[in-house]
């Protein structure tokens, strides 16, 4: 009987990419891809350890995986990903339940390891996290046929205090434009118009291959090819975004007006102790820089709340700051105390019930702050990437190019004329927190 084999993806996009090459690799094998866990006889639960909170979901969803082995049909549960990375002796001493682990440097050998926890096994396949992406690698994307990621750098080099990708994804290592121009013409072929472009740091994407920064130059490669509509980026830094990038962005009218600039916090103070570079005042310049040469532009940051150190008054300089920027999207999370990190180190940790009033007081300031700026789009026109049809309504809905999938806001449609799939041209009537709604022109 053929192997059926379920992968269940947890956290990022980084993460999401892992997945679909495991499936395009398990596909190859001639094992079955499933929808349902329940008809596996293989699990993959690739799982993230970004934060306690990621880490809590991915141990619970393996806990939920592991009930199935009572219906007899799961043979094999294996698990994969950033939390196997940190912890492998510890997930395969106190879960005897678990058949194979496999790192985030090693998921390309899913299919040895599939065919030794089988035979019962229990390998464990843990090394350097380094992994080198090819266009060659099989993938079968698991988003919508319309859009896909596109993963152009893996690891970091910034060494946040707070930050433990380097320990579960390794340095910063960019792939070859050539590679990555590959890949999204082989997506572009499956029906891909939109490329999100993903790495931890993507603004210092080319500096270990080339000696320069070269984001510029990849994104007008990847505009290049036939087929694609939007090109999207995400996770830029700061401290690396130069004045070419800007430039590009706006004058290239494939590469979406569309800025994911991660900052954390605004204070001077709170940033050494996190240790990113810069001051607010450079940040204020730039923010400043890239409205005036993109009128047109959509600024999304992140923020966290709540790390070691922050005073109230820190915190309210943080809200203010929001206030006056008034940035577009914002997303906004807790500080977790990460071991083998810097910022565990350090005195004054600040308590959950604090770190959660401060979110949720960080997040109703950004209500605010993006009904008015929504509204800045009623009266527009505005192209907009239809992506289902909701019958109960009679309405189509879709993204703008402001909004990336599955994170930001969405466009409700009527009188659509495109299908699935395509542009369309909607004049906006109404604005609200996060979404907006016009008709078809």
């Amino acid at each position: 009987m053929t192997e059926r084999v379920k992968v269940v993806t947890l956290g990022c996009e980084k993460n999401l990419v892992d997945s679909e090459i495991m499936s395009g690799l398990i596909h190859e094998r001639g094992y079955r891809l499933v929808d349902q866990a329940d008809d596996a006889t293989v699990i993959i639960v690739n799982t993230c350890g970004f934060i306690d909170a990621a880490k809590e979901e991915s141990v619970n969803t393996i806990l939920e995986m592991t009930d199935l082995k009572d219906t007899g049909r799961l043979k094999a549960l294996i698990v994969s990903g950033c939390l196997t990375q940190r912890y492998k002796k510890q997930l395969m001493e106190e879960m005897p339940e678990l058949d194979g682990i496999v790192g985030t440097g090693d998921f390309h050998h899913i299919n040895d390891i599939a065919d030794e926890a089988l035979r019962g096994k229990r390998p464990v396949k843990v090394g350097n996290p380094a992994f080198d992406y090819d266009q060659q690698l099989p993938r079968m994307t698991s988003t919508p046929r319309h859009t896909a990621c596109l993963k152009i750098a893996e690891g970091c080099d910034n060494a946040c205090t707070f930050c433990s990708i380097p320990i579960m994804r390794g340095a910063f290592r960019s792939r070859s434009i050539e590679s990555a121009v590959a890949e999204a013409s082989n997506l572009a072929s499956q029906g891909v118009r939109e490329i999100s472009l993903i790495a931890q740091d993507s603004t210092n994407y080319g500096t270990d291959l080339y000696d320069k920064f070269m984001l510029p130059e990849l994104l007008n490669r990847v505009s290049e090819v036939e087929g694609i509509d939007w090109v999207r980026l995400h996770y830029e830094y700061p401290g690396f975004f130069t004045d070419e990038l800007i430039d590009v962005i706006a004058s290239n009218p494939k590469v979406c007006n569309y800025i994911d600039m991660t900052l954390q916090h605004s204070e001077d103070r709170i940033l050494k102790r996190m240790r990113r570079p810069g001051h607010q005042r450079d940040v204020r310049e730039l923010v400043a820089k890239i409205r005036s040469r993109i009128p047109d532009v959509a600024l999304r940051t992140s923020m966290i709340v709540g790390s070691p150190g922050v005073t109230d008054d820190d915190f309210n300089q943080l809200c203010e700051f929001i206030r006056e920027i008034q940035f577009d999207r914002l997303g906004v999370f807790t500080y977790s105390a990460e071991e083998d990190t810097p910022a565990v180190r350090l005195p004054d940790h600040v308590p959950d019930e604090v770190k959660e009033w401060r979110a949720n007081t960080l997040m109703e300031i950004q209500r605010e702050v993006s009904k008015m700026n929504s509204g800045k789009y009623v009266g527009r026109e505005v192209n907009v990437l239809v992506e289902r049809y909701d019958g109960r309504s009679d309405v189509y809905i879709g993204r703008s190019e402001y909004d990336a999938p599955e994170i930001d806001g969405e466009v409700f449609i009527s009188n659509c004329s495109a299908a699935i799939g395509e542009l369309q041209k909607v004049r906006i009537t109404h604005a609200y927190e996060f979404d907006m709604s016009g008709e078809g022109v």
